[in-house]
């Protein structure tokens, strides 16, 4: 068991009772009844007709002992035809009610799943890998489809236990109590292997989720890996979460696989002692010749559903384990919470900070007892040393992230008691790094505004430096980005990036101004873009680039979450303070290489 350590529960897990999981199971099957009725119809069918099937083979037994003729020879023989026929088309129909009816259910489970991790706030995503998360929407809800058709399959073969039961207490009453005393002993062995099969099903899961991160982080990151030569370092950590996968699952193999040959074992035992006994008694008179053969092929038909069901325990125990890990993404508790969700007007823009205290975690604490008033239609820009709770602030504007005490007000009302998605809708976001999905640059564009015609997006287009940098793309506003952005300049990126937030029309405005610097051209480009944005919304300004910095309104000042200074450009740089101190050591240096590049493009 030393492959299991490191394989720890995520936080949000849950245990679940079977009770409790199978109720839930039920629940998803809801809108598949008239399905299943039809499906259990053909299971009857099926239980019927193999039933039969032993009966038939006894008659033609006693039947050679009276010398039939070949027309009873053959009725015989039509009927084994018939059956077989009956039963491929009867399984036929089954299988296929069977597979839609779950098809439907997992798509339906995977849908809630996706819509429950998009549903989670950002401090969840900090939390938890991204990869484990797809792994449960993916392989998991497909282990639980694998569960129900297990389930289904061995429901038909217990009715036609059941049927063959009652066959053959009818043939011979003592030796069908005798089998049925044997059940007992075999199901006594198959709930041996329960709790044990749950556990390493469970511990697999984990591992293949692991194994999924672990691929999920290094395609993401390949081309930082190729940058510093780290394909090899890359390979290894893939490696050590592959093999203790394969490890995992090795012994989970080998644990599971003593299932199925304990009961066989176990099972030929008691058939071996039914045949002796059955063949006494028929040597003795007391049955006949066809009831014994009856009773003898009877057995595996008996048999082989109470050994299906005991030795499925372990998948029907992993279709469990992968339900509880679906079922508790569904059910994590999300750590943004709204009071209420009343509907959100076109907004002004005021936003108001009241003493408020926020931390990612016990041990880290953001802002303290922090205030604020953002006026309607102002520019803030926030500056700070790394870590000053810049991005804190406007993450919790977006209301990304739940604040621990205090107030924080949009417009004067108090932010948790908003329709969030209607509240986001007036937001505009652009982060440090802009994020641009695979499709055209258009396509791009109208992400939070689909409805937006291709003129319109032109025409703003044509307010950004006369248009030229559409001009610099292949194919206009019909250019493929690549993944993430990838054929994209980084300022060409930016500039798709602020253009889906000015086709969106925000009222308020959050840009985490990237770090990366472009030439003075596109950066003249992109301050256009932006002055766009910023005449029509209140905007606050994580700001890198003094020209940015320069056209706020106000400027406020943070250190350590607090804000030690605010005021205008030219003010803070009078006063002398920490403002004057983050100018001469960066903004200063930022501006006379922007002039240094001017005179270069100038040049040339």
């Amino acid at each position: 068991m030393g492959f299991f350590a490191g394989l720890t529960d995520e936080k949000y897990d849950r245990q679940y009772t079977d009770r409790v999981l199978v109720g839930r199971m039920f629940n998803y099957f809801n809108t598949q009844v008239t399905r299943l009725v039809y499906a259990s119809i053909v299971i009857i069918l099926l239980a019927i007709i193999g039933a039969a099937l032993p009966i038939i083979v006894s008659r033609m037994v006693d039947l050679i002992q009276q010398q039939p003729s070949n027309t009873t020879i053959a009725w015989v023989g039509a009927a084994l035809v018939g059956v077989a026929v009956g039963m491929w088309g009867l399984n036929w129909l089954r299988r296929g009610l069977i597979v839609r009816a779950v098809g439907d259910v997992v798509l339906d489970m995977r849908t809630r799943a996706f819509r429950a991790a998009a549903e989670h706030d950002l401090s969840f995503y900090d939390q938890f890998s991204s990869g484990r998360i797809v792994s449960r929407i993916t392989s998991d809800t497909n282990d639980f489809g694998q569960l129900v058709v297990i389930v289904t399959d061995v429901v038909s073969q217990i009715f036609q236990a059941i049927l063959v039961a009652i066959v053959l207490f009818r043939t011979e009453w003592r030796l069908a109590l005798l089998l049925i005393g044997f059940l007992p002993f075999i199901f006594a062995i198959a709930s041996g292997f329960r709790v044990l099969a749950r556990r390493v099903t469970k511990k697999g899961m984990k591992a293949m989720s692991d194994v999924n991160a672990a691929i999920k982080e290094t395609i993401s990151g390949i081309s930082i890996a190729k940058n510093f030569r780290q394909e090899e370092s890359i390979f290894k950590s893939f490696d050590e979460s592959n093999q203790q996968s394969y490890g995992v699952n090795v012994q989970r193999g080998l644990i599971l696989s003593l299932v199925f040959p304990v009961l066989n074992a176990v099972g030929g035992v008691f058939v071996g002692v039914l045949v002796y006994v059955g063949g006494l008694s028929a040597a003795q008179g007391m049955v006949s010749i066809g009831a014994w053969y009856l009773f003898i092929m009877s057995l595996d038909q008996f048999f082989f559903p109470v050994l299906n069901l005991t030795s499925f325990w372990a998948q029907i125990q992993s279709g469990l384990s992968a339900a509880e890990r679906v079922f508790a993404l569904i059910d994590a508790d999300p750590n943004v919470v709204q009071k209420e969700t009343n509907d959100v007007p076109r907004l002004k823009g005021e936003i108001q900070f009241d003493h408020m205290h926020f931390r990612y975690s016990d041990k880290e604490p953001i802002l303290t007892d922090f205030n604020l008033i953002i006026p309607p239609g102002e520019t803030l820009a926030l500056v700070g040393h790394t870590g000053a709770g810049k991005s804190s602030i406007a993450k919790l504007i977006a209301r990304f992230y739940e604040f621990q005490q205090g107030g924080l007000f949009v417009d004067g009302r108090d932010i948790r008691t908003l329709d969030l998605s209607q509240y986001r809708r007036q937001l505009g976001i652009v982060s440090q790094v802009p994020f641009l999905f695979s499709g055209s640059v258009a396509e791009n564009i109208r992400y939070a505004a689909p409805g937006v015609p291709e003129q319109e997006i032109f025409r703003l287009a044509k307010k950004i430096g006369d248009g030229e940098w559409l001009e610099t793309l292949p194919d206009g506003l019909h250019t493929e980005v690549g993944e993430r952005g990838a054929r994209l300049s980084m300022g060409q990126r930016q500039l798709v990036a602020l253009m889906r937030v000015l086709v969106q029309n925000p009222a308020i405005f959050i840009l985490d101004e990237a770090t990366a610097s472009v030439d003075p051209f596109t950066e003249w480009q992109i301050q256009q873009a932006l002055n766009l944005i910023l005449k029509n919304s209140t905007s606050i300004l994580i700001a890198h680039r003094l020209s940015t910095v320069k056209a706020a309104d106000r400027i406020v000042v943070m250190r350590k979450g607090t804000i030690i200074e605010e005021g205008s450009h030219e003010g803070l740089l009078t006063q002398q303070g920490h403002y004057a101190e983050l100018y001469n050591t960066y903004f200063r240096h930022q501006s006379l290489a922007y002039v240094e590049q001017m005179k270069e493009m100038v040049s040339k």
